[in-house]
């Protein structure tokens, strides 16, 4: 069974809007939420939108929900009830993409924590998530591009979609549902020139094929990219990634085969370098 979504299917399935891209390093200071903390590293920096590792944060209370089947017969996926683990938990990777919700800072993050012996995956709630201890953090930011939190028809989500833009050589975009991963980011990336980049981003995948050979049958899930880069046009993209179970997977997308569930947010960093 593959994703089905409501809502009339959007002419356009990527979205993407050029960004100047720079460097956001900084702090996030204990008793803050991490909403609160990102937002005001964001606004230091002058940017509205951009991506942020949150790696090496430690959290208390840890907030956060796995992906899971729909129930209310109108969208394709859903949400679990909130995970409410006890005790100081330890981000160790995760990828925020960072933008505005209803003219206030909002953010979108998939990653791996642990605690207690216990490792863990799934979407961060910002709001209810308190950081625990300053903690050194590093990102892309940008003045003029963002992601906004906008009613989705298709889906019938309210989903992060690239907004404002300028002369930047980066790309803030959003791939939609059924389009492949590694051929969206690759054929985008084509139209704008770019051939050589780090990629960045968050979202879901219908049903997951690994190049390594194995996989994830799962309607549902959510996952962060771990590394993924373009290399002479050709994208290779790991991910870390978690089912409705709470099962987590890594591993290399095989091209033409992992289509977008309910949406891929990206972040193009293009490099310049030589492979």
């Amino acid at each position: 069974m593959s994703m089905v979504h409501p809502g009339p299917r959007a002419a356009e399935r990527v979205q993407a809007r050029r960004a100047a891209l720079r460097p956001i390093h900084g702090r996030l200071r204990a008793g803050q939420t991490v909403m609160q903390a990102v937002g005001d590293l964001f606004a230091a920096h002058g940017c509205k939108g951009g991506v942020l590792s949150l790696a090496g944060v430690r959290c208390e209370p840890m907030r956060y929900v796995l992906p899971a089947l729909s129930t209310d017969g109108l969208h394709a996926a859903w949400y679990s009830a909130t995970h409410a683990p006890a005790g100081r938990w330890t981000i160790d990777s995760a990828t925020a993409s960072v933008g505005r919700k209803d003219g206030a800072p909002f953010l979108h993050c998939h990653g791996i924590w642990s605690g207690g012996g216990d490792t863990a995956m799934g979407h961060l709630l910002p709001l209810d998530c308190v950081i625990a201890e300053d903690a050194a953090v590093s990102g892309l930011g940008a003045a003029e591009t963002w992601f906004e939190a906008l009613p989705d028809p298709e889906t019938a989500f309210t989903l992060f979609a690239p907004q404002g833009g300028g002369d930047g050589p980066g790309l803030f975009a959003r791939i939609l549902p059924g389009e492949d991963v590694v051929a969206g980011i690759e054929s985008l990336a084509a139209r704008h020139g770019i051939a050589t980049a780090r990629l960045h981003g968050v979202g879901s995948i219908d049903h997951i094929r690994f190049a390594e050979g194995h996989r994830m049958d799962c309607l549902a899930t959510e996952l962060h990219l771990d590394g993924a880069r373009l290399v002479q046009g050709a994208a290779h993209v790991p991910i870390e990634v978690v089912d409705i179970h709470g099962h987590i997977a890594r591993g290399t997308l095989e091209r033409g085969a992992n289509p977008v569930g309910v949406t891929l947010e990206l972040i193009i960093e293009p490099t310049g370098e030589t492979p």
